[in-house]
């Protein structure tokens, strides 16, 4: 028994110290937020004595955070669908369809996942220039298709091989085409996969700062989270409201990993075991 309780405090102890290492910089983000400027430069680390919403309305009013915002939105929810669509389709034919090369497009995706956006990104972006999609919500998409859809493969893949070939049978003998198959039986089984990897894929593009700044180089142009760097830039002794507009950007998502946590867990282990 001693020995138990000593192994939970183990796992427990790091654990805590995890979870405080990851709530800390919000709560302080949040503590800076709603401070005046005067009550900042005093004393940064203090408690903020009352709360100074202006800040978030100046933050949002500022810079054209409204318009960042539906940037934001307009390409995440273009480029979750897509997603969604060419893996589950991809998954579906490497899950089921036996085919000459499906297990190399497989091993070819999983590499994909193990190739920085880093080493891609001057000749995406020479690519992108040479037809004309540089500053463009088309351009913007197709990259972050590019770049998150080995990832969706790999996990819609996973999670349909975990279907009994036995189904995929029965629906061919009643009469259903590949794309039936596909329609019928996969799509609704395969459903929580879907939105488990399609949070994880929002989750992905929202947070992005990289490929939306190479890509959007225009102030009109600009996603939510780049628009945040922005004011960062243009109120550099304004710190309060710059903390207004991280806590802006970072409300979505938290929302998301509040409500949707167990799909996100899910996502993250989509394939892991079978059955």
């Amino acid at each position: 028994m001693p020995g138990k309780r000593l192994g939970r405090w183990v796992a427990a102890v790091p654990m805590a110290l995890l979870a405080l290492a990851t709530i800390y910089p919000l709560v302080f983000t949040t503590n800076v937020a709603m401070k005046t400027r005067r009550e900042y430069i005093l004393d940064r680390f203090s408690p903020t004595t009352s709360l100074h919403l202006e800040n978030i309305a100046a933050a949002w009013n500022s810079v054209g955070m409204a318009r960042y915002f539906a940037n934001s939105l307009i390409v995440v929810t273009v480029s979750v669908v897509l997603l969604l669509l060419f893996g589950s389709m991809a998954g579906f034919a490497l899950s089921q369809l036996r085919f000459r090369g499906s297990s190399a497009l497989f091993l070819g995706c999983l590499a994909a996942l193990f190739v920085p956006f880093q080493v891609i990104m001057v000749p995406l972006a020479r690519i992108m220039t040479d037809s004309g999609l540089i500053d463009t919500y088309p351009g913007l998409i197709l990259a972050y298709v590019a770049q998150f859809l080995p990832f969706t493969i790999f996990l819609m893949t996973s999670h349909y091989r975990t279907i009994p070939v036995e189904i995929i049978h029965a629906a061919r003998i009643d009469g259903n085409s590949t794309y039936g198959v596909y329609r019928r039986i996969m799509i609704p089984l395969g459903a929580p996969a879907l939105l488990s990897v399609g949070i994880l894929d929002a989750l992905f593009c929202w947070n992005d700062v990289l490929i939306a700044l190479l890509m959007m180089p225009s102030p009109e142009h600009r996603t939510l989270m780049v628009g945040v760097t922005s004011l960062r830039g243009q109120y550099s002794d304004n710190i309060p409201q710059f903390a207004s507009g991280v806590l802006i950007a970072a409300i979505p998502v938290l929302l998301i990993y509040l409500f949707l946590q167990r799909q996100i867990a899910d996502g993250v282990t989509a394939g892991s075991t079978k059955g």
